[in-house]
């Protein structure tokens, strides 16, 4: 699951925040970082649980106090991480989602292994997410898409 991450992890951001400084490209880098974390293992661990998730929230709070820019941009890592348990349906598997609190994490195989079929069709709803967004902020654009590179913003 690459797409329905990636679209899911825009379109959300971009919906609540409506803010054209936001810088995605750490987003990007958070709502798949669960997966690239535990799918080698095949089973879901700490890298889907919320422990985690808002361990490296309150980490980036502290380590960036006082400093809005750099805040700025690390703050998208944990927001993706935990969009990636929301769209990921982690939550659905509570030792795994409350770890350390619930014990040990079992055998919880990754949602996004354990969809089967299904994937194609969130892979589909990823993709056409990806391309409204291409189109909406005029991604086609060389300059506009090198802005995006550069400074990791959207603007319409």
């Amino acid at each position: 699951m690459f797409l329905w991450f990636l679209g899911t992890g825009l379109a959300s951001v971009w919906f609540v925040f409506t803010d054209p400084r936001f810088d995605y490209r750490l987003l990007f880098v958070g709502v798949l970082l669960p997966d690239i974390i535990d799918a080698p293992f095949g089973d879901a661990r700490w890298a889907h649980s919320l422990t985690v998730t808002v361990g490296t929230m309150v980490l980036v709070m502290l380590v960036t106090a006082g400093r809005k820019p750099i805040r700025r941009l690390l703050l998208g890592l944990p927001i993706g991480m935990l969009l990636h348990l929301v769209w990921d349906g982690a939550f659905t598997a509570t030792k795994v989602f409350w770890w350390p609190f619930s014990g040990s994490w079992g055998h919880t195989r990754v949602p996004s292994l354990e969809r089967g079929w299904l994937n194609a069709l969130l892979e589909g709803v990823g993709a056409g997410i990806v391309w409204w967004a291409w189109r909406r902020f005029k991604l086609a654009d060389p300059e506009r898409r090198q802005q995006f590179l550069r400074c990791g913003s959207l603007s319409e």
